[in-house]
């Protein structure tokens, strides 16, 4: 990244945050909250890291069939001394003798020596094996940062609706507490003129106190989830007001479950991640079955070797010069059975893997029939749970009434309060739930995209 677009994001997101600070700062946007959290969580750092990885594995898989060249070079004090008896000498003009002795001697001597070898691979089983495996590893990071991503997703909207219910239920219990608190007032008066039993300002007491016991719990944890999703977006705890989803929510069509399947099979990333382990796996069977180690190289060499010094006989050196153009072919005969318990335990680690990737097919798709299901029902138990949602809400009127009247009871307008309470926050939640479910099913079929939270945010009152 460059200074100026380091800078410029720096200061784009500096504007954000300034943005969300003032009072006047409409709530928090669903794809703001993720913005910044890709920016800033550690997480995220950890994706990258990653997916950085796979160009190494792709640059080492290519190198494999590039000629490889290696020099190398010595120097140092050598002492020689060699005899030679027996041997027959033949020169122009000299004749032919037999019998004739030759010594060298060297001591205290230099000894140099350097080569150069170039190699070029052109058949080996197990180098297409490892290249298929180094492929294969690329696309498992791949797979693997995908898959993490995603999960980083589906967590950042779970800590942004986390925050929406924990300030929900807080400002219900508050509110409703506050109720009590009047309710318990009343009675307190109420029974100084004898027009309500004492067992009613116990009734209305107790409530309260029970009450400001879960208003007191519902803040703390209020104030934890605004302090997880603070950290992973860098934004002011002030600012993380999140938007609820709207009343009316659109009715969007879902595709049919075979279709949802079908999908999963093809395009879910843990799968895509257990294939490519399958398949790293079944190289490795490869690279120990009886024709892996077979190898055939085209070598070029050259080397000089150099002694000097004095010896027995007077000053010596003696040099060699050496060059090679051909083929090298190696095949093992006996491991000491080395290759075959290799390739027992490739054998073991495929079968594994095959299960492994089976498994994972059956347990994903089983995840998707209870998303999928849930998605078709969903619609019909957010309409119920909005019945009873104001249903209760008119019962709750109808016994603060008859509670005025004497027709009602204190102990009967708490337990009305409650219930209206509590189907408010079942209803939220399930609101949430559905729109969270949504972004799970994209995520079995392999499309979750920044996309999938564009079309959440817009199920959100701005």
């Amino acid at each position: 990244m460059t200074p100026s677009r380091f800078h410029s994001k720096r200061l784009s997101s500096a504007l954000l945050v300034a943005a969300l600070w003032t009072p006047a700062a409409h709530a928090l946007d669903l794809l703001q909250t993720w913005e910044q959290a890709r920016q800033y969580d550690p997480q995220m750092q950890v994706v990258q890291a990653t997916r950085s990885s796979v160009q190494a594995f792709e640059a080492q898989a290519q190198s494999l069939w590039r000629p490889v060249v290696m020099g190398s070079a010595t120097v140092g004090a050598m002492s020689a001394d060699s005899r030679m008896q027996g041997a027959q000498f033949s020169a122009p003009g000299f004749g032919q003798s037999n019998g004739v002795s030759f010594g060298t001697s060297a001591s205290a001597a230099t000894s140099t020596r350097w080569s150069l070898q170039a190699k070029q691979a052109l058949y080996s089983p197990e180098r297409q094996a490892q290249q298929a495996q180094l492929q294969q590893a690329a696309g498992v990071a791949e797979w693997r940062a995908d898959l993490a991503h995603q999960q980083f997703m589906l967590l950042t909207v779970q800590r942004y609706f986390q925050v929406l219910l924990a300030d929900r239920q807080q400002q219900v219990l508050k509110n409703q507490h506050a109720a009590v608190q009047r309710s318990l007032t009343e009675a307190r008066d109420r029974f100084s003129i004898g027009d309500l039993p004492v067992t009613d300002t116990h009734e209305a007491a107790a409530r309260a106190s029970g009450l400001q016991a879960q208003w007191l719990a519902a803040d703390s944890e209020l104030q934890m989830a605004r302090q997880v999703l603070a950290e992973s977006t860098r934004l002011p705890i002030e600012a993380l007001k999140p938007q609820a989803p709207k009343t009316a929510e659109p009715v969007t069509a879902s595709p049919s479950l075979d279709q949802v399947l079908v999908q999963v099979r093809e395009a879910n990333t843990g799968l895509r991640l257990k294939k490519a382990q399958w398949e790293v796996a079944r190289q490795e069977v490869k690279k120990h079955e009886a024709r892996g180690g077979v190898t055939l190289d085209l070598v070029a060499q050259s080397g000089r070797d150099r002694l000097s010094g004095d010896g027995d006989f007077g000053p010596a050196s003696n040099t060699q010069s050496q060059q090679m153009l051909g083929l090298s072919m190696n095949l093992p005969l006996y491991t000491g059975g080395y290759r075959s318990a290799k390739l027992q335990e490739a054998v073991s680690a495929q079968a594994q893997a095959e299960a492994e990737y089976e498994l994972a097919v059956q347990q994903t798709q089983q995840q998707a029939r209870s998303v999928w299901l849930a998605l078709q029902t969903g619609p019909a138990r957010l309409s119920a749970l909005q019945s009873a949602w104001k249903a209760s809400t008119a019962r709750l009127d109808a016994t603060r009434l008859g509670r005025q009247v004497g027709d009602r009871t204190t102990l009967e307008l708490l337990h009305a309060e409650n219930d209206a309470a509590q189907t408010e926050l079942a209803w939220l939640r399930a609101q949430t739930e559905l729109l969270q479910t949504r972004l799970q099913l994209d995520a079995l079929t392999g499309s979750l995209s920044v996309q999938s939270l564009q079309g959440l945010n817009a199920q959100l009152a701005p």
